[in-house]
C-alpha cells in the first residue's frame, strides 16, 4: 500500500501540544482524515482518529461517556468504571478513546508517521519563508 498523498492543516497555538492534523490518500483510492501530529517530550509523533468509548445506562440503556456520574437521558446513577490501567512499563492504558483507523503493523506505522511528518516539515517551512 502505497500513500500517494498527505496534507497537513497547521494549528496556529504554539504553546499547545497539538500542532497539526494531517490528511492522507492511500493509493489513490482510500482517505483517511483527522489524524493529529502531536508534540510531547519525546518529539513529535501522530495519533490516529479516535472516538470516545462510552457506557450504556443499565436503566435506559443509553450510551454515556465513559465515567459519567449520570445518565444524560434518565438521570440514573451510573456505575463507576476503573481508573486508567498501568502496565509493566509504567504508562498508563487510555481506556477512554478508541482509535478508528489504525496501522496494523510497527513498519507501516513507522512509514505513515515518517510521511506525515515529512509533510508537517514542509508546511512549516512554507509558513516559515
Amino acid at each position: 500500500m502505497e500513500i500517494t498523498e498527505a496534507k497537513v492543516a497547521l494549528r496556529d497555538s504554539p504553546d499547545k501540544k497539538l500542532k497539526a492534523y494531517a490528511t492522507v490518500t492511500f493509493d489513490n483510492s482510500f482517505v483517511v482524515r483527522n489524524i493529529k501530529i502531536i508534540e510531547s517530550t519525546n518529539g513529535l509523533f501522530i495519533a490516529m482518529p479516535s472516538r470516545k468509548v462510552r457506557q450504556p445506562c443499565p436503566k435506559c440503556n443509553f450510551k454515556n461517556e465513559l465515567r459519567s456520574k449520570f445518565c444524560n437521558q434518565c438521570a440514573f446513577s451510573l456505575p463507576q468504571t476503573p481508573a486508567p490501567l498501568e502496565r509493566e512499563d509504567g504508562l498508563n492504558v487510555q481506556l477512554e478513546h478508541k482509535d478508528i483507523a489504525h496501522p496494523i503493523t510497527q513498519a507501516f506505522r513507522e512509514y505513515l508517521q515518517k510521511t506525515i511528518l515529512e509533510a508537517y516539515a514542509q508546511e512549516r517551512a512554507k509558513v516559515a519563508s
